[in-house]
């Protein structure tokens, strides 16, 4: 693959409490092996990734760093810990790459990252200095007040935002410096100081493991794909 962005650095986010799905899930196995190792697998299979850092919760920092160990994940250069909000968490990670022109930014939580949705990402990122991925909504969306419907939004112009969000290092460092107020993701950060972020294709089995429901489903998908896998062999 020709080689698009140099210095690219990983933030992989799991310092998450998990009271939706009442207990901590980043260590949970999904099909043979823990949830976080799903996604950092593959950052570090990747050629384009240079450096990953792993944010976690105190309670799982050791955890984090032997699993390290056990894997062999010579891309991973910090384990470190988590902040309060979300965004506080990348923020510690951001700290921990050194010399990063872009980095990616994907929560642990989504286990089904795959490499077209990293080089995806990394091209789209050329375009603005900001990238998320992201599919279009399938279910009709309605504004409501106490239950009671205000507006209903036109569903041609509504996508869901996923994660890998893809930004150049000192675009999303300027975000999270100057931008104090919670959001939701790194992209509604990067808005705020009014820069354009371009959505790319992400992809309807990327989910975030939130609730029992969804790893019911994850363990489904993951199911799918190891059968698909030993097929191919």
């Amino acid at each position: 693959m020709t080689e698009i962005v140099s210095h690219v650095g990983v933030v992989i986010v799991g310092a998450g409490s998990g009271q939706r799905m009442g207990t901590d899930k980043i260590f949970l196995h999904l099909a043979d092996k823990p949830l976080l190792a799903w996604s950092v697998d593959i950052c570090q299979d990747c050629e384009m990734v240079e450096q990953i850092v792993i944010v976690l919760s105190a309670s799982n920092l050791k955890s984090g760093k032997d699993l390290v160990t056990k894997r062999g994940w010579s891309k991973v250069v910090k384990v470190c810990l988590g902040g309060r909000r979300r965004q506080d968490s990348v923020r510690q990670g951001l700290k921990g790459l050194k010399n990063c022109d872009v980095v990616i930014i994907h929560d642990g939580a989504r286990p089904f990252l795959t490499h077209d949705l990293i080089h995806n990402g990394l091209k789209a990122v050329q375009e603005t200095g900001a990238a998320a991925s992201a599919v279009p909504v399938k279910d009709t969306i309605k504004v409501a007040d106490n239950l009671i419907v205000s507006q209903t939004l036109e569903r041609q112009h509504l996508w869901a935002v996923q994660t890998p969000q893809v930004f150049r290092f000192d675009v999303i460092a300027q975000a999270h410096e100057q931008v104090t107020d919670d959001v939701t993701d790194d992209a509604s950060l990067v808005e705020r100081l009014g820069h354009k972020v371009r959505l790319y294709k992400g992809s309807y089995q990327n989910i975030k493991i939130t609730t029992p429901e969804d790893w019911t489903l994850a363990d489904a998908i993951a199911r799918e794909r190891e059968g698909a896998s030993r097929h191919r062999l």
